[in-house]
Parts: structure tokens; sequence; C-alpha cells
């Protein structure tokens, strides 16, 4: 790759991205004729699925023409990306480091997709457009067009961040380098709005239905002026009913107009209610809150204060979700971009059981939180609980340094056989297709095995075997393993050896490996 002098970029295939343009405008361009042409009709009936129709070939149409015009060039000058919104380009100088940038496919399969990602000397990323691979057919070309812009980058940078380096760095979305955590922000402040909104409604509600509750009737001498916060009975003769589907409004239809021509009604009172039937029906606050009758009684639906607090209290230990990730991505921000962030979901174990005993305490006692000494006690509990969970989801998901597996390999020895979760990443022959998922330790040579047992076991030839470091998950170790694991860089007879397991796991099985090649030796 040292004889490279340019690079080029462009979509394929390039002559059905150009059809697809076409198709989509011819079938656009009709869509938006026949809507001129049908003026307001074209909202009404069949003609409402030609202008749906237009308006998706219209956006298939701009996808495609996005893509079809995307390119990205290279040569000793620098990088430039073009595409249907923008133009942008950079001299070598600028460019600290080269990354694989892999996402998860929004398709069915979930597949992976990886771009290449440019990392510049004043901090800021930017995600080229091409090249791009969607698949495994696509990775040939992927790799050849990434080796030619690695070989300028070595050649024409400064300061060159990976130019001794065999791999790219893969930064995925569970690694340190995905970007700043401003999605997971704006979904922890607008879950937060909701919850507030929610709670600020749980007074009121529950301030009205007390004093539905302790309404009397109002007696002759009542002034009308006054009477809204008494209660008025008036009969009336239904006329007819008015069931439609749950989606759309019901009503009740009364003979005489002079207390009301029509009320809207559930589906269920409708259907309860017959024509003739005499009723009765109860004003307050100058609404009908009851209709009574032999059949049937409708009540006005209020909101409920205990279901408002729960709605409140479940949203905002929503937030704590993006909060969680927030947090670890500003503790891992000093960490390499490749390396795999922990996981989240220690503290997705305590807002879970933070759910269990705050739900409950909010249905039943909405306004009463400390109330009585039975809530305050169950709130304080309850929230001792979390705070001891949040405690130790804190301190589950720090970083670990991972030279300490490396530090702690020594002489060792186990008494008695154990099977450690580990496994190895690459196809050897002794881990043929990655079918291990346990080591096999302590009687017997060591060995990997497809499970806790010694069927189908391959010895380890641990004296081919030299550990070469220990590190943290990185974004190209592949996303079954978990991201609080490390990685044993070995070397096994020149060929490069991945090893995973989890941090005191990994301690064990390198200090056996290392016991037992040095007993052999």
């Amino acid at each position: 790759m040292t004889d490279i002098q340019e690079v080029h970029c462009r979509a394929r295939p390039r002559r059905a991205l150009w059809a697809s343009v076409a198709f989509a405008a011819v079938g656009a361009g009709a869509s938006a004729g026949w809507a001129a042409w049908a003026g307001r009709g074209a909202f009404h009936g069949p003609g409402v699925l030609w202008v749906v129709g237009g308006g998706a070939l219209a956006v298939l149409g701009l996808g495609a023409l996005y893509l079809v015009t995307a390119r990205v060039g290279a040569d000793a000058r620098g990088l430039r990306s073009q595409t249907l919104l923008r133009r942008w380009s950079a001299p070598w100088s600028e460019v600290v480091a080269l990354r694989i940038r892999l996402k998860r496919s929004s398709g069915s399969r979930g597949g992976q997709v990886r771009r290449v990602a440019v990392l510049l000397r004043d901090g800021r990323r930017r995600t080229l457009p091409l090249p791009v691979a969607n698949g495994p057919y696509e990775l040939d070309v992927f790799e050849e067009k990434l080796a030619g812009l690695r070989a300028l980058h070595r050649r024409y940078g400064v300061g060159v961040e990976d130019s001794a380096a065999g791999s790219v760095p893969v930064v995925s979305d569970r690694s340190a380098g995905r970007g700043w955590a401003g999605a997971a922000v704006l979904w922890c402040a607008g879950l937060l709005v909701v919850a507030g909104a929610a709670a600020a409604f749980v007074s009121d509600a529950a301030a009205d239905r007390r004093a539905w509750r302790a309404a009397v009737p109002c007696a002759a001498a009542t002034p009308v002026a006054q009477r809204g916060e008494c209660l008025t009975h008036t009969s009336a003769v239904i006329a007819r009913t008015d069931p439609n589907r749950p989606k759309k409004s019901s009503w009740l239809y009364f003979t005489d107009d002079r207390p009301l021509r029509r009320l809207e009604v559930t589906v269920e009172a409708a259907q309860g209610f017959r024509a003739g039937d005499r009723v009765q029906l109860t004003y307050w606050r100058g609404e009908v809150w009851t209709v009574g009758g032999v059949r049937y009684v409708w009540h006005r639906p209020s909101p409920d204060p205990g279901l408002l607090a729960l709605v409140s209290a479940g949203t905002a230990l929503a937030a704590g979700y993006p909060a969680a990730l927030t947090a670890l991505r500003l503790r891992g921000r000093r960490l390499p971009d490749d390396e795999v962030l922990p996981s989240p979901l220690p503290f997705a174990f305590a807002l879970a059981a933070t759910a269990l005993w705050l739900l409950p305490l909010c249905y039943l006692h909405p306004t009463t939180l400390f109330g009585s000494a039975t809530t305050i006690a169950w709130a304080a509990a309850g929230t001792l609980a979390t705070l001891a969970l949040l405690v130790r989801a804190w301190h589950a998901t720090g970083v670990r340094p991972a030279d300490e597996a490396e530090r702690a390999v020594g002489r060792g020895g186990l008494a008695g056989e154990v099977f450690v979760v580990a496994r190895f990443l690459e196809h050897t022959d002794y881990n043929p297709y990655g079918f291990g998922t346990h080591i096999a330790l302590g009687d017997g040579p060591p060995a990997v095995t497809p499970g806790p047992g010694r069927f189908a076991a391959r010895r380890i030839p641990v004296e081919r075997l030299t550990v070469k470091r220990v590190r943290r998950v990185r974004g190209g170790d592949g996303e079954t393993v978990p991201g609080d694991w490390h990685i044993a860089e070995l070397d096994d007879g020149g060929r490069p050896v991945r090893l995973a397991a989890a941090p005191a796991d990994l301690t064990r099985v390198l200090r056996e490996l290392t016991a037992v090649r040095e007993a052999a030796s």
C-alpha cells in the first residue's frame, strides 16, 4: 500500500441508485400533479393513497439521491467528503487517527454497519459517508478502501497515532468514544418534564375528588350563583343513543333540550341505556357528573390522583436509566475511544427494585406520603435500600485496571478441577470455530470445553502460549463479550490469540497456564 496516491469512494451500484431516483421522481411528480388537479378532493377517499404514495416515493428518492451523490476522496493534500447537503475537507496534518465506527443495523437480521471515523486534532470526530460495509459481502471492498486511507495517512500525516498498529481501533455503540451522551441527557430531561407535569396535577385531582365526595344536594334557599359546589338533580328522558367505536365519541340524546341536547359518554354507557329510559342527571360545578337509570349508571371520569402519582413516579424512575448512561459515559471520558464501557444493568436493577416500593406507595398515598408513621417508615426503608443498591451499582460499574490480572500471574495451583467461564475469540486447533465456552483447570492439563465438563475437551498447548498484555474490552472484540470482562492478548507460536474472561477468572486462568508451562519446562 506504499504506492497508493489517491483513494476514491463512490456508492454502488450507481445505475440502480439513479434508476431509483428517476422512478421516485416520476411517481412523486405524478402524485403531485394529480393532487393539484384534484384540489381539496385529493385528501378525501382514495385520493389519500395518491398523496401518501407520492410522499413515500419522494422520501425514497431523496434517500437514493443522497447515496448516489455521496463521495469521499483522499490524496496527498488530505481528505475530502461530499454529500447532498454539505462538503467537508481536512489536510492530513489535522487528522490524528482513522477508526472504524461500528453500529448495529436497524434491519431485521440485526447486522452491523461499518464506517470510517476520523479523529481530528482539535478533538472533534467525524464519520465519513463512504466507505461503508452493511454486511460480510462488502467487507473486502471496505477493508481495501480503509487500507488505502491509512496508507495515505501514514505517509502524509503528522504524529500519526496508529502508524505502527496492525489493527484499526473499533468504536462501537458500547465503547467510550461513541460521542457525548447528548441523546441520553435529552431523554432524561424529557422524562423529568413529563414526571413533573403529572405530579403538578396530583393535588388538584385529589382536591376535586374530595370535594365531589363531600358535595351535598343544594338547598331550596341556595342562591343560583352558589350552586356550583352543591349537587343539582334534574330528570330527563333519553331519545336515542349513539354508540361508536372506542376511539370515537359516543352520545346520549335527550327528548327535551332544556337540560341539554346531548351528552358525550363512554361506549359502555351508550350501550347500557335505551331510548325512552327516564334518567336522573346530577349537576356539579356546571357539568353533568352522573346519569342514573334503572339499567345503567354513568359517572363522569375524573383524574385519579393515585394513577397520576404512579405515572409521575414511574416516569421519574425511567429517567434514571438515561441518567445512569450519562454518568457512565462521563466516568469513562478518559478511557481510550475503543474501550467498552461497563454495562448499566446494575443501575437498571437498582431502579427496578426502587419501583417495587415507590410505585405502590405513590399509588396508595398520592398526597400523604409523609402523613403517617407507616408511610414514613415505608419511604425511609425503601430509600435506604435504594441508596445501598445505587452504591453497589456505582462500584460494580467502576473501571478496573486491566494490568492487575497481568501482575497477578505467577506460580499457582488448584486443588481439584474447576471449569472457568472463559473463551478464546479466535478459531484455533484447540478452539475450532469458537466452540469453547469454559476452560478446565486443575486435574489434568488445561483444556477448552463447550461446557462445565470434560466432554469434547481440547487440550490447550500451553508450551506455545505467551502472555503479551491484558487489557479491557474494546469495540473490535465482538458484541458477545461482556463489557466488564478483560482480554488477554497471547502469542500462540507467532499468531496473536485473544482470551476473554471476567477479571478474577482471567487472573486464575493465566496463573494456572503459566504454572503449567513453567512446570513442563
